[in-house]
């Protein structure tokens, strides 16, 4: 594992090498709540455009919000057992297996504006040589995460801040929908223990990344 201070433009360079036509390699990238994980990997497929990369992300297994309920774990949405992990790393699996000709695989995606996982959100085309994989947990060492991290070529953790992170995820929940003092007390609270789980985890990656943006 290394550490290194980068920008948006050598992140950028450094996924262009893993995107070799031809080929297919997996590019994950890991942090806590509000690292900024979303906003580096549309960075990055969008700089590299759509022939060498696309995007598909970790919270499209989140499990339902009437499963949840049904389990009783609506008030931890977000926690590492409210995820469908072995449908993640079936995808995962799919995703690293698929070579030029082979039909495209349909990955979910998950709505923020409904708060809910959507199937078959976004067609990843098999001639496409990088898939850029965003989440929480991808470094977990329990369930099936172990299994979606070994078919990654590369997985980056993101090293932000606290202050800057609990910001960022306060305005966020504030955005979708609840008020600021909730939005705060979520942040600091189920959003915070998640992050502290993450964190133990980041040893795991090939490289601890601090993103000057």
């Amino acid at each position: 594992m290394t550490t290194v201070g980068a920008t948006t433009a050598e992140l950028v360079a450094r996924a262009r090498r893993l995107a070799v036509p031809g080929e297919r390699r997996v590019l994950g990238i890991v942090g806590p709540p509000g690292a900024g994980k979303s906003t580096l990997a549309r960075a990055i497929v969008e700089a590299l455009g759509p022939a060498l990369a696309v995007e598909v992300g970790m919270d499209g297994y989140h499990l339902s919000n009437a499963v949840l309920a049904d389990l009783g774990r609506g008030d931890r949405k977000g926690a590492v057992d409210t995820l469908d992990d072995a449908g993640y790393a079936a995808l995962v699996a799919r995703l690293a297996a698929a070579r030029p000709g082979d039909p495209p695989v349909y990955a979910p995606v998950f709505r923020r504006e409904i708060e809910e996982p959507v199937a078959a959100g976004v067609a990843v085309p098999a001639d496409v040589p990088l898939v850029v994989t965003e989440g929480n947990y991808l470094l977990a060492p329990t369930g099936a995460w172990p299994a979606a991290r070994a078919r990654m070529t590369e997985v980056w953790y993101l090293d932000v801040p606290d202050v800057v992170r609990l910001a960022r995820l306060e305005d966020r929940h504030h955005a979708f929908g609840k008020s600021r003092d909730d939005a705060r007390r979520w942040a600091n609270g189920s959003d915070q223990r998640n992050a502290e789980l993450i964190e133990a985890t980041r040893d795991g990656a090939d490289v601890v990344v601090r993103w000057a943006g």
